[in-house]
């Protein structure tokens, strides 16, 4: 029952009826106290009257030799007012209500009893069995005797007896009035611990907590806010922790296939120069007869085939090295110029030989830091890959410098590329052409070292068609 109850009313409802209980058995306590401490207060009054008068009526006491007491009259003495004298042996000797004197014993009466003992006493309500009324009495002993007063209880006794009902319509104002701060009170304690109700269900079931809802301001809002803010923050701590576990998960995993894919490749890349070398060396081999000139272009297919090989070899090392994250890669003060204008240097031959005009147009003067060797590298590819796919008669490099770095672009006038194959086109081994490519002696690898280096450099990549026809590689190198 309880626990229904409580399902049924919410915390601030439940609070509230505490309160309300707690107030109105509060109130009804003092109004009980109230009610006895007036009554007894307005009895104590009444048995004064009484007792002064107990006090005339036993000065006006006369009792006859034989015993017997006269008729006691006093001036103005209240309508109603029974007059009763008892000795101390507790026989009604007189009584101005009845014709006849009860028999009974009086010593058991309460007013009676205490005033033998200490002189005086009264009883608020008691039923007189000789006259069938209900009485207030008020006793007072004198000597031998005891005189007791009592005056009927009735509507007009009771509410003068009554306590002070003013105090009791008092204290239940007072009781509404904390009734209703209580309830405003109750109800913002109410919305912190619903709002911490709901947001430890949400903690139990794991979903996000988000800092939006505001707890009022003080001292448990406080409290409660912080306790939702740090929750929140471990959470997005664990989140960004889970995310960042399987970001690495996914790029071990990433680095896991490259790598598969790397070895797959390079033995199938691997494998067309070793058969072209075993092919070689086996017909010479096989022929030792054969002339000198036949021997020599066997000698330099063999020689042609290792060259690709080695340059493979060289090529895989160097993309290794980049992908392991270029620990052993040494970073200086380089200057991109001068490595640009070595590298045209050495393309300068075999570009006049295809009929290649290298238009260097690259100033930058101000040094960056990074590694020479590996933007040699980049530049050296960029342009042999031109100079051996483009099928265009001029390499152009420009730049272009703005505060948030450096562009380098290498472009052709050939026939660039068909527009499927660009976003594939840094992937390691990937070869439009691969008959040509092969023929050619390239490895496949060069665009993919391009593309390392420049990351490692903490630049980007991309490339496109021009629409004047030709390719273009855009570089850019961010400042640090």
């Amino acid at each position: 029952m309880e626990n229904i109850l409580r399902n049924k009313l919410t915390y601030h409802r439940r609070l509230f009826i505490g309160l309300v209980t707690y107030s109105l058995v509060l109130m009804g306590c003092f109004a009980v106290f109230q009610y006895h401490r007036e009554r007894e207060f307005k009895a104590e009054e009444l048995n004064l009257q009484l007792q002064a008068l107990n006090d005339r009526l036993l000065d006006e006491l006369r009792v006859t030799d034989f015993g017997r007491i006269r008729e006691i009259s006093v001036p103005a003495m209240p309508s109603g007012l029974r007059v009763s004298v008892i000795d101390l042996k507790g026989n009604v000797r007189y009584d101005n209500t009845l014709d006849s004197l009860p028999g009974s014993n009086h010593l058991s009466r309460k007013e009676i009893a205490d005033a033998v003992k200490t002189g005086e006493g009264f009883t608020l309500r008691r039923h007189s069995e000789s006259t069938g009324e209900t009485y207030f009495y008020s006793a007072r002993r004198k000597g031998d005797y005891v005189v007791r007063t009592a005056v009927p209880y009735n509507v007009t006794l009771h509410q003068l007896l009554s306590a002070d009902y003013g105090f009791l319509w008092f204290m239940m104002g007072i009781t509404v009035i904390m009734c209703v701060i209580g309830y405003f009170t109750t109800r913002r304690v109410g919305q912190h611990v619903a709002r911490l109700n709901r947001f430890a269900e949400n903690a139990e079931r794991g979903e996000r907590i988000f800092d939006t809802e505001p707890f009022p301001h003080d001292e448990l809002g406080e409290i409660s806010n912080h306790i939702v803010r740090l929750y929140a923050s471990l959470q997005q701590a664990i989140s960004d922790r889970d995310r960042e576990h399987k970001a690495a998960i996914y790029e071990e995993q990433e680095k896991i296939r490259i790598k598969r894919q790397l070895t797959n490749n390079i033995n199938h890349e691997i494998k067309t120069p070793v058969a072209a070398i075993q092919v070689c060396l086996e017909t010479l081999l096989a022929h030792p007869e054969m002339d000198g000139r036949k021997r020599q272009e066997f000698l330099e297919r063999c020689l042609k085939a290792n060259n690709r090989l080695k340059l493979l070899l060289a090529d895989v090392s160097s993309l290794t090295r980049l992908e392991d994250g270029g620990e052993s890669i040494t970073r200086e003060k380089v200057d991109l110029a001068e490595i640009v204008a070595d590298v045209c240097d050495e393309f300068a031959v075999e570009a006049r030989s295809k009929g290649f005009e290298i238009i260097d147009g690259i100033d930058y003067d101000s040094p960056m830091e990074g590694n020479a060797f590996l933007l040699a590298s980049v530049f050296r590819n960029l342009i042999g890959n031109a100079l051996a796919y483009s099928g265009g008669s001029r390499i152009e490099l420009r730049q272009s410098v703005d505060a948030a770095g450096l562009t380098v672009i290498v472009a052709d006038n050939g026939t660039g590329v068909p527009e499927e194959h660009l976003p594939r086109l840094f992937e390691r081994f990937y070869r439009v052409d691969k008959g040509r490519s092969r023929q050619l002696g390239g490895t496949g690898l060069g665009l993919s070292i391009v593309k390392n280096a420049v990351l490692w450099h903490g630049g980007t990549v991309s490339v496109r068609n021009r629409k004047e026809g030709g390719l273009e590689i855009v570089i850019r190198f961010i400042k640090t």
